[in-house]
């Protein structure tokens, strides 16, 4: 269950969405998140169980395939920044030999204690490139709007790289101004899986006597943040998008708010 209250037979058939960002000075690509490998049989064998278990996947096309079709290969992608380390958005980031990695700084210890050293680890110890990852410090953020850290990310108030607690230690979101007069576009990652979280109609759902039952590592974090989401509604010309969102996917697929089309600025 994602949402409480929720209806016990309820099913989410959501997407795995990824971002392309391009910096309208000096055309730089950034991609949040890299969505699920379609070899996902080569993820850490916990990972396997997981997903047998409780994600039926259907992967009809890749990152890399969905850069080709605006004429991108990975060589073209200066930065990846992965909202977190979860098998639905690190893809399979062997092709991005040019890439240089951006994630949370608690991201690092899940790294240092993946498999195949530890064999339980649902991450694999070599995903990401280490000469290439910047893992984010304390130092890198500063306040920005109804969120107490943030990044700016190439220093000229276009790309924010926000800290968003709760869902899985480093998990981030991403902040990015879409046009010079003021419209945003708010990309929120796994910090809520249903926009009825998001709105304030449901809330977070949590069982204490099974340890599966809530999507986020830490519920309350992920409460307030979610929070300070929700106060962006209320800003005009700001788009929230989540990594799952199934309304907007359905709105939208095949259109051309997908690359090599845009999504429209509000």
């Amino acid at each position: 269950m994602l949402t409480n209250p929720s209806s016990p037979d309820a099913v989410s058939v959501a997407p795995s969405l990824s971002f392309l960002l391009r910096h309208s000075t000096d055309q730089r690509n950034f991609v949040f998140d890299l969505g699920i490998r379609k070899d996902w049989e080569n993820f850490p064998p916990k990972t396997i169980e997981w997903i047998k278990q409780y994600f039926p996947l259907r992967i009809p096309q890749d990152v890399v395939e969905s850069l080709a079709k605006g004429g991108l290969s990975p060589s073209d992608v200066s930065t990846i920044c992965l909202s977190h380390l979860h098998f639905d958005h690190v893809g399979d980031t062997r092709p991005f030999t040019e890439s240089t990695f951006v994630v949370g700084g608690a991201a690092e210890a899940l790294i240092a204690h993946g498999y195949p050293g530890n064999p339980d680890a649902t991450i694999a110890s070599d995903l990401l490139p280490s000469a290439r990852t910047k893992y984010l410090s304390p130092v890198d953020w500063q306040p920005l709007g109804p969120f107490p850290r943030a990044l700016d990310f190439y220093g000229d108030g276009s790309l924010y790289i926000v800290d968003a607690p709760g869902h899985l230690p480093g998990h981030v979101n991403v902040l990015a101004r879409t046009l010079p007069d003021g419209a945003w576009i708010y990309l929120a990652g796994d910090s809520a899986h249903h926009w009825n979280l998001i709105t304030g109609k449901s809330g977070v759902a949590f069982n204490p006597a099974n340890a599966y039952s809530c999507a986020h590592h830490n519920k309350e974090a992920a409460e307030e943040h979610i929070a300070r989401i929700r106060a962006l509604l209320g800003i005009p010309r700001v788009r929230v998008l989540l990594a799952h969102d199934e309304p907007w996917f359905e709105a939208n697929k095949g259109g051309p708010a997908f690359w090599p089309g845009k999504i429209p600025s509000l």
